[in-house]
């Protein structure tokens, strides 16, 4: 069987009371854990005034990444299906808000109250049909078109994700790009197989406006969409714009979605 807990048991059964609490003691976890949040709010390139802005915790978990967003001086909502995870944040007392939800289910936040979003290790859960009712697809439409709506203009989003295959990739980003989002995948360590680490940042983009009765714009929209999917099939390198940056200890790739 697989090690990776999504290929276990759905989430709200896998973390049970013991299992969150042996995720949330672990001192490499939670020193992970505090990179790749650091890495994804520096991906969301926050205005630098010194206004604490509002975030989402997408699969906050226990609160690990929570407690990063506070020391970086914002204010956040986290988010969770297991209420284990949740009841272990509250025992620590981090300083979010917390809330048991479903995020396949949509989020029912009002529009543009968010000023960001960050998701550790918990997009990819949605690729699975866990439940005779679940559809993937359906519950990432549900998820992205639901966060786009309740984003600021200009709002952005990173979700540090652990694809399985091409195909996880492709149907991920294809449903942000449905939802209206435009964005580029970061790749850390594109040449380490242990050390390799995927970014997907979104921006919540200002809509096109047009004319009554003029669909043109719209249909550009949706020509333009299809053609960056397309480009999520074919290999890491081919059809899509790549940058490298960084020295040779720490390289990284830039794909424009």
């Amino acid at each position: 069987m697989s090690s990776r807990p999504e290929f276990q048991a759905p989430p709200e059964i896998f973390y049970d009371d013991k299992e969150a609490r042996k995720y949330t003691s672990s001192s490499r976890i939670i020193k992970i854990q505090a990179e790749l949040t650091e890495r994804a709010l520096e991906l969301l390139a926050l205005p630098k005034d010194g206004l604490p802005r509002l975030l989402l915790d997408i699969g906050c978990g226990s609160g690990l990444s929570g407690e990063t967003i506070t020391q970086n001086g914002h204010e956040w909502i986290g988010l969770d299906i297991s209420n284990s995870m949740l009841n272990v944040a509250l025992e620590r007392e981090v300083e979010g808000d917390l809330l048991l939800a479903d995020m396949g289910q949509g989020l029912g936040f009002r529009s543009g109250l968010i000023d960001g979003a960050i998701s550790i290790s918990a997009i990819q859960w949605l690729c699975n049909a866990d439940k005779s009712s679940h559809n993937p697809k359906l519950r990432l439409d549900a998820f992205f078109g639901s966060l786009y709506r309740c984003f600021a203009r200009g709002a952005r989003a990173v979700f540090q994700v652990y694809p399985e295959s091409t195909e996880q990739r492709v149907l991920i980003y294809s449903c942000a790009i449905g939802a209206g989002f435009v964005g580029s995948l970061v790749i850390d360590f594109p040449h380490s197989a242990k050390k390799r680490k995927e970014y997907l940042v979104l921006t919540c983009s200002t809509p096109v406006p047009k004319r009554k009765g003029d669909n043109s714009s719209r249909d550009e929209e949706d020509q333009t969409a299809k053609k960056k999917t397309k480009n999520y099939g074919k290999r890491e390198g081919q059809g899509m714009d790549t940058e490298e940056e960084g020295t040779d200890e720490k390289k990284r790739e830039c794909c424009t979605c």
